[in-house]
């Protein structure tokens, strides 16, 4: 049975519902609003989500530096969040934003601009 958009809504989540790891992260996959290009994946946490949410840009949790991360802190590159979505095992983020630069340190629009041979 196809749930209709108020049923979805009435369904929908809190941060404190979402499934975490082991290790208190969920992956976040980051898309172009507009273009729908798949521009990264990152980690975040309870306070980075409820960061993301309260400020409108979004946060994670860098697990190589161990601390919070602010896209765009340091690049200019901030994303702008146009909607936060979950998965149906509530374990995996969608977050639809609109770039203001590119998305990879290496300077590339997505962090996925190449490819695996086999």
């Amino acid at each position: 049975m196809e749930l209709k958009k108020n049923d979805r809504e009435a369904a929908a989540l809190s941060v404190a519902e979402l499934k975490f790891g082991a290790d208190g992260l969920i992956p976040c996959v980051v898309q172009d609003a507009d273009g729908g290009d798949v521009l990264m994946m990152a980690w975040m946490n309870q306070e980075s989500l409820q960061r993301t949410l309260d400020q409108g840009t979004t946060w994670f949790w860098s697990r190589s530096r161990n601390k919070f991360w602010h896209k765009g802190e340091e690049s200019g590159n901030v994303q702008e969040l146009v909607d936060l979505r979950y998965d149906c095992d509530a374990d995996c983020l969608l977050a639809l934003v609109h770039p203001t630069g590119p998305a990879c340190h290496t300077g590339e629009r997505t962090c996925f601009y190449r490819s695996l041979r086999g």
